[in-house]
C-alpha cells in the first residue's frame, strides 16, 4: 500500500492517467482508467488519507464509488505482493457490513476487478498469482466454511456475528493475524445498538491479536507494530463525529472525515385505496391495491416492494404474477433457501424480473 510507482511496461496503451492515481501499480491504474475513466469525489478525497495509514470516516451518497475508494489501494498493495511473490496464505483485508445480501455483493463487486486485473496482467506479460475474496457470513455452506480454513482468502467479506465467531475459534483466528486493513461498511445501522457494542468489541480484539503477533518478529514490538487501519463507509450518518469516535474506538480522535457529494433528491409519493379503509380490507380494496402496484410496476424498470409477513409476500407475488405474468414476478423472504432468495435478488439485478416482493429478508434492498 502507497509502494512507489513501478515503471510502465512499452507493451501497455498511452492512456491519460489522473494524479490522484499517481500511487497505484500501472495495472491497477490502466484498469481503473478503462473501466471508470477518472476517480469520483470520495476517491479522490479518501485515496489521500488512506495512503497515509490513517483511520478514516467517508461519508458519501450511495453509488458514489465510496467501497471502490476503500478497496482499491487493499487491492493494489495485494497485486503488488502477488506479482512480487510475497503474497502469503493469510486473510490481510477484512470488509464487515452488518447486511447479508450486501456482503454478497460486494464480494460479487470483488472478484470482477480481481479477475480483470490478473486477466490484463497476463496480457501485458506479468505473472500474477489470484488474489482470492470469499464470503464468510450465516449463510455460508458448510463446505466453503472448510475450504477457507484450509486456504484462507486475502480479501475476507464477513458481518459482524461471523467476524466474532471467527476470532474465538483457534484455526480461523490463526489465519487473521496477518489483517492490516478492516473496512466497516453501513457502519451507522450499528452505532448506536448492542449490535454495534459486539462489533467494537471484536475491532479490538482483532487490534490485540494482530499486534501481538508482529510483535514476535524481529526489532518489533507491541508500541511500535501499528494496528489495522480502520476505513468505515457509510451513506448516511449523524452526527458524524460520534460515528467517527466508535470505528476508531481507543484511537477515536486520529479518525479523519471524509464528506463528499450530496443527498439525492426523493420522489415521495402517497397511495391509498379509493374505497373507504377499515379494520379489515375488503377484496374490492385489494384489488385495487394489486391493480395500483401493477400500474406503478409497469412505470419502471424494476420495482421493489416491502411487506410485513412472509403470507403476504407470497400473496402479493401471486396476485402480480397474474396481471404481469409469473416470469417477471419473484418472491423474497426467510422462509425460502438461501439458493432462492440470492437467484431472486440476481434476476432482478439483471432486469430479468420486473418486480420483487420482499419481507425485512431483503434489509430494505439497501445493496439493490
Amino acid at each position: 500500500m502507497g509502494s512507489p510507482v513501478t515503471p510502465v511496461p512499452e507493451n501497455v496503451p498511452d492512456l491519460a492517467y489522473p494524479e490522484s492515481l499517481a500511487w497505484a501499480h500501472p495495472l491497477v491504474q490502466e484498469w481503473f482508467v478503462r473501466r471508470f475513466g477518472t476517480h469520483t469525489e470520495p476517491q479522490e478525497a479518501g485515496w489521500p488519507v488512506i495512503l497515509q495509514q490513517q483511520p478514516v470516516l467517508i461519508s458519501a451518497p450511495t453509488g458514489s464509488g465510496k467501497t471502490l475508494a476503500a478497496f482499491l489501494i487493499c487491492i493494489d498493495g495485494l497485486i503488488r505482493k502477488a506479482l512480487d511473490g510475497r503474497l502469503g496464505c493469510a486473510t490481510e483485508v477484512v470488509y464487515v457490513s452488518p447486511l447479508k445480501a450486501l456482503s454478497n455483493d460486494v464480494q460479487k463487486n470483488l472478484e470482477t476487478p480481481l479477475r480483470e486485473i490478473q486477466q490484463l496482467a497476463l496480457e501485458r506479460g506479468y505473472l500474477c498469482p489470484p488474489v482470492r475474496a470469499a464470503v464468510r457470513t450465516g449463510d455460508t455452506p458448510a463446505a466453503e466454511r472448510r475450504s477457507m480454513l484450509k486456504t484462507p482468502p486475502h480479501i475476507l467479506v464477513t458481518t459482524p456475528e461471523s467476524l466474532y465467531i471467527l476470532l474465538t475459534a483457534q484455526q480461523s483466528r490463526e489465519h487473521l493475524r496477518r489483517v492490516h486493513t478492516v473496512i466497516v461498511d453501513e457502519i451507522h445501522a450499528m452505532a448506536d445498538d448492542k449490535r454495534g457494542s459486539h462489533l467494537a468489541l471484536s475491532l479490538e480484539r482483532l487490534d490485540a491479536l494482530v499486534t501481538s503477533e508482529n510483535a514476535l518478529l524481529p526489532g518489533a514490538s507491541l508500541l511500535s507494530y501499528p494496528k489495522p487501519l480502520r476505513i468505515g463507509l457509510s451513506a448516511t450518518q449523524n452526527p458524524i463525529e460520534l460515528v467517527a469516535q466508535f470505528l476508531g474506538g481507543a484511537r477515536g480522535d486520529d479518525v479523519r472525515i471524509v464528506q463528499a457529494g450530496r443527498h439525492r433528491h426523493l420522489d415521495l409519493g402517497i397511495e391509498v385505496p379509493t374505497d373507504e379503509l377499515g379494520s379489515v380490507a375488503t377484496m374490492a380494496i385489494w384489488e385495487s391495491v394489486y391493480d395500483r402496484l401493477t400500474e406503478l410496476t409497469l412505470a419502471h424498470r424494476s420495482t421493489l416492494v416491502f411487506v410485513n409477513t412472509r403470507k403476504m409476500a407470497e400473496r402479493l407475488a401471486f396476485a402480480l404474477g397474474e396481471r404481469l405474468g409469473k416470469e417477471n414476478v419473484a418472491c423474497h423472504h426467510g422462509s425460502l433457501s438461501r439458493k432462492l432468495r440470492l437467484d431472486a435478488e440476481h434476476r432482478l439485478k439483471n432486469g430479468e424480473i420486473r418486480v420483487l416482493i420482499a419481507t425485512a429478508s431483503l434489509e430494505l434492498g439497501i445493496d439493490i
